[in-house]
């Protein structure tokens, strides 16, 4: 098969710069792991900028002499350039072109990328998650109980986050991520206790990875950080998997974890983060819908676990991709072009 990694890097191509550009791309050494483990499985594959050049760069690589795409796919690890839905940009570029691609689709990754919409839909399906607000200025919770956890509503990897434990700190937090980020702030209430990243693999149902408890030792901070992710602490916290939880306390948050992969539309692979406050209640806080393949990263950590090696992890991906991919057969266009169709003429049943 031929598969193209796409991936952002600084001189990805666009017309214009927005006030708001994507934060976060995957390194170097990422990226040539996965190429490797591809090329290992037998895979002809290139590296495509995630830009305005995408799709030209796909179209040479990937060819035009299968019709439907069926000996080609794309591995997504693009996370857009810039704007709040960003996640979105290079799976709806391939989807106009047809080019099948892993992971979840633009619906999905506006939905995990907007924290406040996916509390929303995880509240429709009955998911716990702690109790929240959205601010863009003043220090007033409005009823939410300190210290509070205040992150940017559009980011992802903790940009922007910090913990306030009062009114003074709050303001302060909700000003700088409207000044650094410009967007809204989500305000939610610290839950105490422990933290799980639950992964999940494949589709209709996916399979739920052993779980992955953040260990903070003796720590103060008890939170993940952008500097935790980015390894910029010596107190890092360390990975436990398997988590060592009650089988009715894995039960539940694997539960929790699948709910929130269908509430949020995520597909083919994701990450769920839950905290378990000190009374054993869990309480959903977000999902990665492109759980990071780092090599330090809770995801592989967990596929690890469960028996898998890099390269197998990577298979395994491009595997329930392209078996969604085929099983999604493009419907019959119908219906006509005439230019002159006015609205009225459109019969309306009832």
């Amino acid at each position: 098969m031929r598969i193209a990694v796409v991936r952002n890097q600084p001189s990805d191509e666009v017309i214009f710069r927005s006030a708001k550009p994507c934060p976060e791309r995957y390194g170097r050494r990422t990226i040539r792991a996965v190429v490797e483990a591809l090329e290992q499985s037998g895979h002809v594959v290139s590296a495509v900028a995630g830009g305005t050049t995408m799709l030209a760069e796909l179209a040479a690589f990937l060819g035009r002499d299968e019709p439907d795409g069926a000996d080609a796919l794309v591995m997504n690890m693009a996370y857009g350039i810039q704007g709040d839905s960003r996640y979105t940009h290079v799976p709806a570029m391939l989807e106009m072109a047809g080019v099948p691609y892993t992971g979840a689709g633009p619906l999905g990754h506006a939905v995990s990328l907007d924290k406040v919409v996916a509390k929303a839909l995880m509240a429709d399906f009955g998911i716990p998650t702690p109790r929240s607000r959205v601010m863009s200025s003043g220090s007033d919770g409005a009823g939410l109980v300190f210290p509070l956890v205040v992150k940017p509503r559009h980011e992802s990897t903790s940009y922007g986050l910090r913990l306030v434990r009062d009114a003074g700190e709050l303001g302060l937090a909700v000003e700088a991520i409207v000044a650094t980020y410009r967007q809204e702030a989500l305000v939610e209430e610290y839950v105490d206790g422990r933290e799980v990243c639950i992964g999940l693999l494949g589709n209709d149902p996916p399979e739920i990875l052993p779980p992955v408890e953040l260990d903070f030792g003796e720590r103060p901070l008890r939170i993940m950080t952008w500097d935790d992710k980015y390894h910029r602490r010596a107190d890092e916290p360390a990975k436990i998997c398997p988590a060592p939880l009650s089988r009715r306390l894995r039960d539940e948050v694997s539960r929790l974890a699948l709910a929130t992969f269908e509430a949020c539309h995520a597909r083919d692979y994701a990450r769920v983060d839950i905290r378990i406050d000190d009374s054993g209640r869990p309480f959903v806080l977000e999902i990665n819908s492109m759980a990071s393949l780092g090599m330090n990263g809770s995801f592989v950590h967990a596929a690890r676990e469960a028996g898998m090696s890099y390269r197998d992890l990577v298979a395994r991906i491009i595997e329930v991709a392209a078996g969604r991919s085929r099983r999604s057969e493009p419907p019959p266009l119908t219906g006509g072009d005439d230019p002159d169709l006015e609205p009225e003429a459109i019969a309306v049943p009832g």
